[in-house]
This record gives structure tokens, sequence and C-alpha cells, in this order.
């Protein structure tokens, strides 16, 4: 059985990258595909090591059903670039920090979220990041979720035929 290993990235690991982690284990669940996706998240920083994710993120993921109460903070290592072969980055921003410390021969696993939306979601059409709402309102955190939901089921689309083959 093949099998493709993710790992979601944002700045801190406690907003965006724990939210898409949930949503897209609770979708691979749906999809039964869990014994065929291995999901993971980390951030690019080291100042939220071993914390939980923001309550806010909590609050709105567990709204909608996801429950980020079991992840805890990491920072991203030299050897996730061996363990993953999908590192998808919430914004450009981590895109360009996790090419500084990924070897040359695995630049292409990098890649963004919003890359995955499909393009018939016109509600992200365009959209090329998912805004970090660390500093923001209540409002941030919802959008995070909607960016997460389209870009994660684009993705298991995206994956399904690689699985299959």
């Amino acid at each position: 059985m093949k099998t493709v290993s993710i790992c979601f990235v944002c700045l801190g690991n406690i907003c965006r990258s724990p939210t898409a982690e949930a949503v897209m284990r609770g979708l691979v669940e749906e999809a039964k595909l869990t014994e065929q996706i291995l999901i993971d998240s980390a951030g690019t920083g080291d100042w939220h090591i071993g914390q939980p994710p923001d309550e806010r993120a909590q609050h709105a993921a567990r709204g909608r059903g996801y429950d980020l109460a079991a992840l805890r903070g990491r920072q991203i290592a030299e050897i996730d670039f061996d363990r993953f072969d999908l590192l998808i980055a919430m914004d450009d921003r981590n895109v360009a920090a996790l090419r500084q410390v990924c070897p040359p021969q695995q630049q292409d696993k990098i890649r963004l979220l919003m890359e995955f939306v499909p393009e018939s979601d016109v509600r992200w059409s365009g959209a090329r990041e998912v805004a970090d709402p660390y500093f923001g309102g209540a409002e941030g955190f919802e959008q995070v979720l909607d960016q997460c939901e389209a870009a994660c089921r684009g993705l298991i689309a995206a994956l399904r035929p690689q699985l299959l083959g």
C-alpha cells in the first residue's frame, strides 16, 4: 500500500499549521485513508515548543468538530525533510524559511497550502497564503478553517491517484 507523509508548517505551530493538521486528519478519516496519509505539523520558529495550540484556534476548530487539544508546538527539524514527502507551508515567509534549511535535492517537497484549493472554489481564487490570525480577532481563525478545509479537500483529491496507482 502506498503512503504519503505530510507536514503542515507555519511560523509558531500554534494557529495555522495545527488547524491544517486537524482538518486534514478529519478529512482523511472521512475518506478512509488514515493508513495511507500520515500527517503532522511544525513551526519554523521556536517560540512555542511544547505549547498547545492558541486557545482561539482550538475554540474555532471545536466549533467545526476538530480537536486540537492534544497537539503541541514543535519546530521543524532537519530530519523532517527526510521523514515527509510534502512540507506544506501557510505563506511565502515560511516557504522561504524552509528553503533556507532544506537540502537542495528536497526543495521540491515544499509547497504552499493554497496551491491545492480547487479552481472551482471561487471564494479563494487568487489567494496565495493562509493569513496569520494571531494578532486579529475570531473571524481570522474562522477564515483559516475555511481555507484549510478547501485546500485540504483539494490536497486529498490531488493525492488520491498517487495512492491508488
